[in-house]
């Protein structure tokens, strides 16, 4: 898995999770069910929340988010 975007809530994060499951490439958020279960767990996490694809759609996705039109 590669990380490709971080996102500074979790909503930005599953919307480019949509953006490129529109586009037919699978993209994971990790920390999805701990933002909805424990937020305060996260609430520090400097990194922010992960956007991640498997390796060998890395630059198909990178092309997608690229796009003018992503929501990016």
């Amino acid at each position: 898995m590669t990380t490709i975007a971080q996102c500074f809530s979790v909503d930005e994060a599953l919307l480019l999770r949509s953006v490129l499951a529109g586009s037919g490439i699978a993209a994971y958020v990790p920390d999805e069910l701990t933002a909805s279960t424990a937020p305060q767990a996260l609430v520090s996490n400097p990194n922010g929340f992960r956007v991640q694809v498997e390796d060998e759609d890395v630059p198909a996705a990178q092309a997608v988010l690229a796009a003018p039109d992503s929501a990016s």
